[in-house]
């Protein structure tokens, strides 16, 4: 007995594949999956199916069948292949491969599972087809190269790229329509990158807007409330705009962006974000006098160096851009605005530290970092996150271990206070919290990663050099 597929031959790296149509409700019947948790990850194919991805990608599916999209399924099968060629093409004809062949996916099994599930909840999605690209199987070693060669080069899409290529997201086109059209927005908007490098043209980034946008007029979750939110937005923007000296004077040529925002605060994220929830609560207050209230706005000092915006949207000399500064700066503004008196919640003083001196960081817990794009919860996070990103700038273990001060080993070890990480197949020997900065930031500056930067507070124990203080670790490139 053979299963028989209509397919086109093709060749890559001197091997031979063949890409296939298959009905997705084969796919339960022809794809099986493989418990890889039970072997050790030297002895596995393919990564530990991650189940709670499953139901993200299932819903996505239920919730865009008129319109959702997946790339290829890649496949390895066992058995003798036969292919038939049509009498058109010698690429194009029919794949035989024996009943008993078994299938193994190098790429596309969180897909998989995902379509699986969705079938369950509407059976009629069986009817449709995905497209499978199959390579005869080798061995164990092979199979591991194709899942590195296939996740290698993967990296996630900014938010901003991903505002402007979603056209389901009804708030994404907003925003692009008020990219367009609020004078100081046009052509002054990155639409690639989540931050600006220092010299970009670019006055404010995509994702930056979107989110302040958000904060104004709140999800757009259905079209009879599109024009109604485009307008508040437009006029919202124009006239925040109009009443900005700075951003007037970018618009005349008189200021460089980069000028502006070495300078000034009111471009960052963090401000506009303030300027957003402030412009809500502006709007509901004063339903037809906002206008000639955002007049204020031209008396505000957005200068860095104006103290009031220490412990508001500043540390330092250095914009902060979390979750506290945000609600802060709105705070701060509503009450420039004369809107209804609030006081800022603001955070108690943070000491800042020599990232190559720190000083002892026993008895410390991080409650917010970042490395790169990824957030950081704790310590042993951070050694992971760095770890992760120098494999794939190192691309393989061995190049990797000969750079990390860490003590790392391929595969799983759980011994002698090592602990795995399955996702990127190597185990980590513990660490405490001094020898975790540095050691980090060792490899983050070899590898010159964007940012890395910790905040943190000494435990109410004994040992701690500052109990209950809070702490910040920063390094960035230009340091």
């Amino acid at each position: 007995m053979k299963i028989t597929f209509p397919a086109m031959r093709g060749r890559i790296g001197k091997r031979d594949y063949y890409a296939a149509m298959i009905k997705l409700n084969l796919i339960p019947k022809i794809f099986s999956f493989h418990e890889w948790e039970e072997l050790p990850p030297e002895q596995r194919a393919q990564r530990v199916l991650q189940r709670a991805r499953i139901p993200e990608i299932t819903q996505y599916i239920l919730d865009n069948e008129d319109g959702y999209l997946f790339s290829s399924l890649t496949a390895s099968f066992g058995g003798e292949p036969s292919f038939k060629p049509s009498t058109e093409s010698n690429e194009m004809g029919l794949l035989e491969l024996p009943l008993e062949s078994q299938f193994v996916i190098n790429d596309g099994q969180h897909r998989m599972a995902a379509i699986i599930e969705a079938m369950k909840q509407n059976p009629t999605l069986g009817s449709e087809t995905i497209s499978v690209v199959f390579f005869p199987f080798e061995d164990l070693d092979r199979m591991q190269q194709m899942f590195s060669d296939l996740n290698r080069t993967v990296k996630v899409t900014s938010k901003s790229l991903n505002i402007l290529y979603d056209h389901r997201d009804l708030l994404a086109q907003i925003v692009l329509e008020a990219a367009e059209k609020v004078p100081v927005f046009r052509n002054m908007v990155d639409k690639d990158r989540v931050s600006l490098p220092l010299r970009s043209p670019k006055l404010f980034t995509l994702s930056a807007i979107y989110d302040a946008t958000l904060q104004l007029v709140g999800e757009v979750t259905h079209e009879n409330q599109y024009d109604e939110k485009a307008k508040i937005t437009l006029d919202y923007w124009e006239t925040v705009g109009a009443n900005i000296p700075q951003w007037k004077q970018v618009l005349e040529g008189y200021l460089r962006p980069s000028e502006l925002r070495a300078e000034y605060v009111n471009s960052h994220a963090v401000v506009l974000w303030g300027l957003g929830a402030m412009g809500k609560i502006l709007l509901q207050e004063y339903p037809t006098e906002w206008t000639s209230r955002l007049q204020d706005l031209s008396k505000i000092d957005w200068r860095r160096i104006n103290k009031e915006w220490d412990g508001v949207c500043m540390q330092g000399t250095e914009i902060v851009n979390r979750r506290q500064s945000k609600y802060n700066t709105a705070v701060f503004l509503k009450n420039k605005m004369g809107l209804k008196k609030e006081e800022p919640d603001l955070p108690d003083p943070i000491m800042i530290l020599d990232p190559d001196n720190p000083g002892d960081l026993t008895h410390t817990k991080i409650f917010e970092g970042w490395l790169g794009d990824d957030d950081i919860r704790n310590w042993n996070n951070l050694v992971y996150a760095v770890h992760k990103y120098a494999l794939k700038y190192y691309g393989s273990f061995e190049a990797l271990k000969k750079e990390t001060h860490s003590n790392i080993f391929k595969g799983s070890k759980t011994e002698e206070g090592y602990r795995e990480y399955p996702d990127i197949g190597i185990s980590i020997q513990g660490e405490d919290s001094n020898d975790s900065w540095e050691k980090a930031l060792y490899l983050a500056r070899k590898i010159k990663i964007s940012r890395i930067e910790v905040i943190f507070e000494w435990r109410n124990k004994k040992g701690a050099i500052h109990p209950g203080q809070k702490g910040r670790l920063s390094w960035r490139p230009n340091n």
